[in-house]
C-alpha cells in the first residue's frame, strides 16, 4: 500500500547518470559506413543516407539545395507523384534536406515495409531525372516564397548576419537571390548530382526496431553504389570591416529584428563544452538572464535567445531577438549590460544549479528513444569528435565553475567582438 504522507524521494537532474546507448557499426562492400542504433518498443525505423553533398561542394549558388529538393521529383521510370505514392502507400515518409555541408535523404517507415522501400530509395538516388517542368515549378515557388520572406525583417536578418560573420562568398554566409533561381538549369542539377550522389561518398545512420536482416538489406540496395574516399575543403571565412549596420527594410514595420553575433572556434575546442553552459546561463533558456531581464523586467520582447551555432568547420556565438521597433536600442544595450555582469560578477551557486539542471534535464529528453539517441551520434560522428563528448559533455555541466564562467565569459563576451544588426 502506498504511503502518501511521505514524498518520493526527488532526485537532481545533474545526479542522474546518463548514458548514450553504444551503436553498432556495418560497412557495407562498397566500403560505406553503416551505423544502427536497434531499441525502440514500437515497430517503426528511421533510415537516413548522409552525403556529402552540402552548400560546400557547389560552383554556384543554390545549385546543392536544389539538386537535393528535385531529388524525388522524378526518376527514368517514375514521376514524382508516383514515387510519393509508393512512400504514402505503406505510410512511410520520405524526405531530404540540404544543409552546409552534408545533404540527407530519409525515410520513416514500419520496419516490416522497408523491403518494398529501398529499391525505390535506390532508384531515388541513381536514377533521378530532374524533370524541366518540376524543375521550373520549383523556381516559381521558390521566388514567390522569397519574395514573402524578403518583407519579413527577421528573414532579412538572418541572411545578413551570417554574411557578416563568415562573408557573402562563403557557404555559412551565402544567400539566395531571385536572380540565382533564374539561372538554375536543368544540366547544372544532372552534374551536381552525378558527382555527389551517384560517384560521392555517403554514411548510413538506422535506428528504431530493427529487422534481424537489416544489414543484408541494406547491403543489397545500397552495397553496390560508389562510395568515394572524400575531405572536406577547408574554405577561409572574410568578415564583414563594420561591426554595426542598422538596416531599414519596411517604412512602416513596427517591430525590429536583433542579431548580434561573434565567430566562435568548433567543437574541437576545449572552451566549446565550458562555453555551452556559460551559453545557457546567458541566453539559452527561459530562465536566462537575457530572457530574466529583456522579456520578463523590461517587457522589450516575447523571447530572447543566444546559441551556438552547429557548424562543422567554424562556429558563431549569436543573440536572436524581436523588439518593438521604439526599444530596439535599449534592448541591444540591455545585452551588452548583461554580458558586462557575467564578466564582473561570478554566477550565484543557486542560478549555476538551476542551470545544470536544465541542460541535464533537456540532454535527458533528447536520450527518449532511438531516433533521438541517434542524433546525437550523428553529432558525434559528423563533426569528428572523440567519442567521448558525451560523457565529456556531462562531466563539464556537472564541474565547471563560478570562476571558469567568469573567465570564459571575460574572454568571450566582449563587446567589440560582436557584430551588431537592428533590421526594422
Amino acid at each position: 500500500m502506498l504511503d502518501r504522507k511521505t514524498p518520493p524521494h526527488i532526485v537532481d537532474a545533474v545526479d542522474l547518470h546518463l548514458q548514450l546507448k553504444p551503436y553498432e557499426k556495418y560497412t557495407l562492400r562498397n566500403g560505406a559506413d553503416v551505423y544502427a542504433i536497434n531499441a525502440g518498443a514500437e515497430d517503426v525505423l528511421q533510415l537516413e543516407l548522409v552525403y556529402y553533398a552540402g552548400n560546400w561542394f557547389e560552383d554556384r549558388n543554390l545549385i546543392a539545395a536544389s539538386a537535393n529538393f528535385l531529388l524525388k521529383n522524378g526518376t527514368k521510370n517514375k514521376t514524382a507523384f508516383q514515387i510519393n505514392e509508393h512512400f504514402e502507400y505503406y505510410g512511410a515518409y520520405l524526405n531530404r534536406n540540404c544543409y552546409n555541408e552534408t545533404a540527407t535523404v530519409s525515410i520513416h517507415t514500419l520496419s516490416k515495409h522497408l523491403p518494398a522501400l529501398l529499391p525505390v530509395l535506390k532508384e531515388v538516388l541513381t536514377e533521378s531525372e530532374f524533370p524541366e517542368h518540376e524543375l521550373e515549378t520549383y523556381k516559381q515557388n521558390m521566388k514567390q516564397r522569397l519574395n514573402v520572406n524578403l518583407k519579413k525583417s527577421d528573414f532579412v536578418a538572418g541572411r545578413l548576419i551570417d554574411t557578416y560573420l563568415y562573408g557573402e562568398e562563403h557557404p555559412y554566409g551565402r544567400f539566395s537571390r531571385f536572380e540565382d533561381f533564374d539561372a538554375l538549369t536543368r544540366d547544372e542539377l544532372l552534374a551536381f548530382y552525378d558527382r555527389w550522389y551517384r560517384q560521392g561518398k555517403f554514411i548510413v545512420f538506422v535506428s528504431g526496431k530493427l529487422p534481424a536482416d537489416i544489414f543484408r538489406q541494406l547491403d543489397d540496395q545500397l552495397g553496390d553504389l560508389p562510395c568515394s574516399a572524400l575531405a572536406l575543403p577547408v574554405l577561409p571565412i572574410v568578415p564583414a570591416g563594420e561591426k554595426k549596420y542598422r538596416v531599414t527594410n519596411d517604412p512602416n514595420g513596427v517591430q525590429g529584428s536583433i542579431r548580434m553575433g561573434r565567430e566562435f572556434p568548433n567543437r574541437h575546442h576545449p572552451d566549446f563544452l565550458k562555453v555551452q553552459v556559460l551559453n545557457n546561463l546567458f541566453g539559452g533558456f527561459f530562465g536566462s538572464r537575457l530572457m530574466t531581464n529583456i522579456r520578463e523586467d523590461k517587457g522589450y520582447t516575447y523571447g530572447i535567445y543566444s546559441y551556438l551555432e552547429n557548424h562543422i568547420q567554424q562556429s558563431a556565438w549569436v543573440i536572436s531577438t524581436e523588439a518593438g521597433r521604439d526599444v530596439c536600442e535599449a534592448a541591444v544595450t540591455e545585452v551588452y549590460k548583461e554580458m558586462a555582469d557575467l564578466r564582473n560578477e561570478p554566477v550565484e551557486a543557486g542560478e549555476l544549479q538551476l542551470v545544470r539542471n536544465y541542460m541535464m534535464g533537456s540532454i535527458l529528453g533528447d536520450l527518449d528513444g532511438p531516433f533521438h539517441i541517434m542524433g546525437r551520434w550523428k553529432n558525434i560522428i559528423l563533426n569528428g569528435v572523440p567519442e567521448t563528448y558525451f560523457d565529456d559533455q556531462m562531466r563539464t555541466i556537472r564541474t565547471i565553475t563560478a570562476e571558469e564562467l567568469q573567465a570564459l565569459a571575460n574572454k568571450y563576451l566582449q563587446p567589440e567582438a560582436f557584430y551588431e544588426l537592428v533590421v526594422v
